[in-house]
């Protein structure tokens, strides 16, 4: 099994191709095996495609106290130095977005161009409240289906307590100034389905901030990687290449 050291924390990943590194950052809950059949479409992109567990998901143990996205933008930063030594492309979705979003503002060295996929910044972005409230619903029987199937070194028993750390997480971030997007000197494509959890407004508003930055919007849900894997992996590996640049 893959563990890598970063500063403490045994974290889990998986590798796969040669060629550019590239992170998959997976979103809340789930871990990185919620990618399916991303890392393949990447790898045979020309990249080499790790996926990390960050802490208290799949693989990688929980960590004493509450979950944040400082926390784990410092963890993803070690990660990187630690596994690539040097710029790589980021590609975060839902949860995983916000951790490469912070890891851009904090540690711009390490990234080269990254994506954006499905994810609010504020509370102003969030295009359906019930969307929170169902999250919340599940803090004292979260279904099985969000479970990785990576073992967690903290036991089955512990996914529980990692969920209600979540929800609370959720219930008060990501609140990210969008000033603070103008930071970033990553090449950075904002995407998302058109019946996504954010509005459109706002990933129109994050993409316009950024220096860099692209907009996309495809047909599709929250789950829009998994509902068309091929078409959306093949408009990240465009943008990685600079193809829609210009």
């Amino acid at each position: 099994m893959p563990i890598l050291d970063v500063e403490g924390l045994p974290t889990y990943f998986e590798a796969v191709g040669d060629g550019p590194a590239l992170v998959l950052l997976h979103g809340g809950i789930v871990a990185s095996d919620s990618w399916g059949p991303w890392p393949g479409l990447l790898a045979a992109g020309g990249y080499t495609v790790l996926t990390p567990d960050r802490r208290g998901h799949g693989g990688t143990p929980d960590v004493e106290g509450p979950i944040t996205y400082d926390a784990m933008a410092d963890d993803t930063v070690g990660f990187l130095r630690r596994a690539v030594g040097g710029p790589a492309h980021l590609v975060g979705w839902s949860d995983g977005a916000v951790v490469a979003a912070l890891v851009s503002m904090r540690a711009p060295e390490l990234v080269a161009r990254q994506v954006l996929i499905g994810q609010y910044y504020g509370p102003e972005g969030v295009a359906r409240p019930e969307f929170l409230a169902a999250l919340e619903a599940m803090r004292d029987s979260p279904p099985d289906w969000l479970r990785s199937s990576h073992p967690s070194p903290d036991g089955p028993e512990h996914f529980r307590v990692v969920v209600g750390k979540l929800l609370d997480l959720f219930a008060r971030e990501p609140d990210i100034e969008l000033r603070r997007f103008a930071e970033v000197a990553a090449p950075t494509l904002v995407l998302q389905g058109d019946r996504d959890e954010v509005t459109t407004v706002h990933g129109r508003r994050v993409a316009d901030t950024l220096p860099a930055g692209r907009f996309a919007v495809l047909p599709g849900t929250h789950n829009l990687p998994l509902e068309a894997p091929e078409l959306v992996s093949a408009v990240v590996l465009a943008f990685l290449s600079g193809s829609l640049d210009g």
